[in-house]
């Protein structure tokens, strides 16, 4: 039984070696549960290998490696493994197995009830945009390169691990598909509650799908450290060095509407704002508003009566009813909500896109925010 004040994963002083060549050397880091730890950095640099050495793929020359605080050297490596799912870019999927075949592997090893096996297959097939009564059946040689990664995701999830590993698992994909996976891997609620480590090459996925990024080099770390701060704190010039080119992409993805809009008053052209009174719902300070566009409905805190600004603050961005959370419909007509912790990147596709918005505020103005919003990480960096 995991303690709550243990990390799920505990590595210390790791180190391993191919001949002369150093691969590993002294690193250190811990993950804590529901945490998704990216292992990011140039080729050679050691992060598969040190993915690895967390299920006894590769055994270290030195170090510990802890899993809810038990040394995984206690467990036999395929007990060890069984805990823990596993993707790679290539897949693996059996080529003489169906896609539900390949989904029980370890369910199976693990003697679940074949009922339950099957539900849990469906489930997990639906969830991942592939329809069971038409996927379920085919063999693996009958799936594009992105439906093969979803089972393989899939399989990784059928005995519901606490800890997901995942070396490279979009890297053999195209650039189109890649993106539409990351994003449900992203969305994916199955994940949500996973301890997940994650090796990567792609500074962009790092940036979207990571908690904290190990950057590594030399098969050392380089900086440990939130995606905001490896890129606004660099450690190094190493570290500043590699995100260097993209560093534009990477500031509109990490900084969200409650960054730039914190403390702003925005004014809103041909509206005519009218109070209600506080809902049952609300806080003290709160208060419904009504605009004379329809469509438009926002909740938020410090109005001005008979004007048409407001200050856009965590209230109105994230308001505490789902009724009036600003939002849009995209090319699909599904709903997307923002709240403050949409980034740039989201919003800036929502009012350039097809999609139709109903967020308050333009493109200049979002645009205008965001570099005093730069501006203020400089300052408070060289401070």
């Amino acid at each position: 039984m995991p303690q709550p004040d243990l990390p799920v994963i505990r590595a210390t002083q790791l180190r391993k070696s191919f001949g002369p060549h150093a691969v590993v050397q002294g690193v250190s880091f811990e993950v804590a549960a529901g945490e998704t730890l990216v292992l990011l950095g140039p080729s050679g640099c050691g992060k598969t290998t040190l993915l690895k050495l967390l299920n006894r793929l590769i055994e270290p020359d030195s170090g510990t490696v802890e899993i809810n605080g038990l040394d995984v050297r206690e467990q036999r490596p395929e007990v060890l493994r069984r805990g823990m799912g596993y993707v790679i870019q290539q897949v693996g999927l059996l080529p003489h197995y169906t896609v539900a075949e390949n989904i029980a592997v370890v369910p199976r090893l693990l003697g679940h009830a074949p009922a339950a096996i099957a539900a849990r297959t469906e489930a997990l097939l639906t969830r991942l945009h592939l329809p069971p009564a038409r996927y379920a059946g085919q063999l693996p040689a009958q799936l594009s390169g992105g439906q093969q990664q979803r089972v393989g995701l899939a399989r990784a999830l059928a005995a519901d691990p606490p800890i997901i590993l995942l070396d490279e698992p979009f890297g053999a994909l195209d650039p189109i598909t890649r993106a539409s996976i990351r994003r449900e891997f992203r969305e994916l609620e199955e994940l949500k509650t996973k301890t997940v480590v994650l090796v990567t090459h792609d500074v962009t996925e790092a940036f979207e799908l990571a908690d904290r990024i190990m950057l590594l080099d030399g098969g050392r770390i380089q900086q440990l450290g939130t995606p905001r701060e490896l890129l606004f704190r660099p450690a190094n010039d190493f570290v500043r060095r590699f995100f260097a080119g993209e560093q534009l992409a990477l500031q509109l993805r990490t900084l969200t509407l409650g960054d730039v809009f914190a403390g702003r008053t925005l004014e809103i052209e041909g509206l005519t704002l009218d109070f209600e009174p506080n809902r049952t719902d609300s806080g003290p300070n709160q208060v419904e508003i009504k605009s004379s566009k329809p469509e438009i409905e926002l909740w938020g805190t410090e109005f001005e009566p008979k004007r048409t600004e407001f200050r856009l603050n965590q209230v109105i961005i994230d308001p505490p009813t789902s009724d009036f959370e600003p939002k849009r419909t995209d090319s699909e007509g599904q709903r997307v909500d923002f709240t403050v912790h949409t980034t740039v990147h989201e919003a800036l596709e929502a009012l350039t896109g097809a999609a139709t918005s109903t967020l308050p505020f333009t493109v200049a103005q979002l645009m205008a925010a965001f570099g005093e919003a730069l501006q203020r990480e400089e300052a408070a960096w060289k401070g």
